[in-house]
């Protein structure tokens, strides 16, 4: 039980990996993520700060693997040009769209006047 449970955390990071490596919009994210990260740190976001970003962050994470996840799908059923698979990829991407920008809403609402006050000298 343990062992298949281990498996299926392996195969996990294998698609994070496979989503890195090969996604360069994923690539994107992990620079935004890491600067986020890094960003809210030095300025010593407090726990209900790192809870939105957290959770921001992750919906991003998520939309762009099941943005890939759909586009390998999509591909492999549906070699040739169609209108529903365009369809199909154009909102799994619209997805990833919209929750870049709610990421990036989310950080402007708890970085945003952290950073104006160190900006001011009240850092």
């Amino acid at each position: 039980m343990l062992r298949s449970r281990l498996r299926a955390f392996r195969f996990a990071f294998e698609g994070v990996g496979y989503l890195v490596r090969t996604q360069p919009n994923a690539r994107i994210h992990l620079a935004a993520t890491v600067a986020v990260v890094s960003l809210a740190a030095w300025l010593r976001v407090d726990r209900e700060g790192w809870v939105w970003l957290v959770l921001a962050i992750g919906l991003v994470w998520a939309a762009e693997a099941f943005n890939t996840a759909l586009e390998a799908v999509v591909d492999l059923t549906s070699p040739k040009k169609h209108m529903l698979a365009k369809a199909a990829k154009d909102v799994a991407a619209a997805g990833v769209l919209l929750a870049a920008f709610t990421a990036s809403t989310v950080g402007l609402l708890v970085l945003g006047p952290l950073l104006w006050a160190w900006l001011q000298g009240g850092g």
